[in-house]
C-alpha cells in the first residue's frame, strides 16, 4: 500500500524501491509488527484520500506505466485488498491450527438466513427512511 499511495499523483504506484521478493520473507515476527504495517498502509492511504479534490478525480495517474483515472486506481485498489486480506485470514487459521488452538473466527450461522431476508414484503429504502420519520 506504501508503494501505491506515496507520491501518488506525481510517481508511478510501482516505486523503484519496492523490493517484491523480500515482502515474502518473514520480516514481520509479532502481532504489534504485523499491526503496525497495517497501519502504515491504510493511513497512507487515507491521508491520500482526504487530500483529493474533485478536480483530481479525473486526472490520471500511472500504476506500471498504465494509466488510469484516480476514480479508476481507487477503484482497482480497492478490489484487490480483499485478496490480500482473504490471504491474512487463510494465514491467520493455519498458524491458530498449528498452534493447536481453534480458529479466533467467529462462525455465521446461515440457515434461516435467506429465508428471514425474504419473508417481509419488499419495501424500498425510500419508504422505509420516509415511514421511520
Amino acid at each position: 500500500m506504501l508503494s501505491r499511495w506515496s507520491g501518488f499523483l506525481e510517481e508511478d504506484g510501482e516505486k523503484t524501491w519496492r523490493n517484491r521478493d523480500k515482502e515474502f520473507q518473514e520480516v514481520l515476527k509479532s502481532k504489534a509488527e504485523v499491526l503496525e504495517a497495517w497501519n502504515n498502509g491504510w493511513n497512507c492511504l487515507m491521508e491520500v484520500i482526504d487530500r483529493l479534490t474533485a478536480e483530481d478525480l479525473l486526472k490520471i495517474t500511472y500504476i506500471r506505466n498504465q494509466g488510469h483515472t484516480v476514480i479508476e486506481a481507487i477503484n482497482r485498489q480497492l478490489a484487490h485488498y480483499p485478496y490480500h486480506i482473504g490471504q491474512i485470514l487463510f494465514l491467520g487459521k493455519m498458524i491458530k491450527k498449528i498452534n493447536g488452538s481453534h480458529c479466533p473466527f467467529q462462525k455465521v450461522k446461515h440457515s434461516g438466513l435467506m429465508q428471514k431476508c425474504f419473508q417481509n414484503q419488499r419495501k424500498s429504502n425510500i419508504i422505509q427512511m420516509m415511514n421511520n420519520r
